[in-house]
């Protein structure tokens, strides 16, 4: 009789301990689900913070406010002294914009005749100074601080606004 007794409670011990090894094993299961769910949700929000043009969007919408926003509108979408800068933005990469506002004046020109000593820049040039041409008032920002320092915040605002991210109110902060 002691004999079957010590052999119930070894067979429970055992019934016991897999029992507890199954809840350990489905408790890492679960828990590993979880972790590696994190570790997707987590790239994902990595993948889509790199895919954003440098720059914010809020100091960017500031700066337009600022220095901008007089001719070609609060919510860049041009007036009569200026254009529609949303669907121009759309087409330029950061390195254009750059190029565009802080060295040069015609939005018209492609970026690439827009650059060195082109015959279509002399042609407009020679054209302003004999006052046959109306005269230029988007200004160079090169020597701006604020333009120039916050020029990629200036692009990551335009391009929000341009491909519907941001509205033309303010941005969150």
């Amino acid at each position: 009789m002691v004999l079957n007794r010590q052999k119930k409670v070894m067979i429970m011990a055992k019934f016991s301990m897999n029992l507890l090894c199954d809840a350990v094993v489905a408790s890492a299961l679960l828990l590993g689900g979880c972790a590696v769910e994190v570790e997707n949700t987590k790239a994902a929000e990595e993948l889509a913070r790199l895919s954003q043009p440098p720059g914010s969007v809020y100091t960017g919408w500031r700066v337009f406010q600022d220095r901008c926003s007089g001719c070609h509108g609060p919510a860049a979408s041009g007036t009569v002294v200026a254009p529609d800068l949303l669907p121009r933005v759309q087409a330029l990469s950061s390195r254009q914009f750059m190029t565009l506002v802080l060295t040069r004046y015609d939005w018209n020109l492609t970026v690439a005749k827009a650059g060195g000593d082109s015959a279509e820049r002399a042609e407009l040039i020679e054209q302003i100074l004999q006052r046959k041409q109306g005269a230029l008032t988007m200004p160079v920002w090169q020597g701006e601080p604020r333009v120039n320092a916050h020029i990629m915040d200036l692009y990551a605002y335009l391009t929000a606004r341009a491909d519907g991210r941001q509205g033309p109110g303010r941005p969150v902060r």
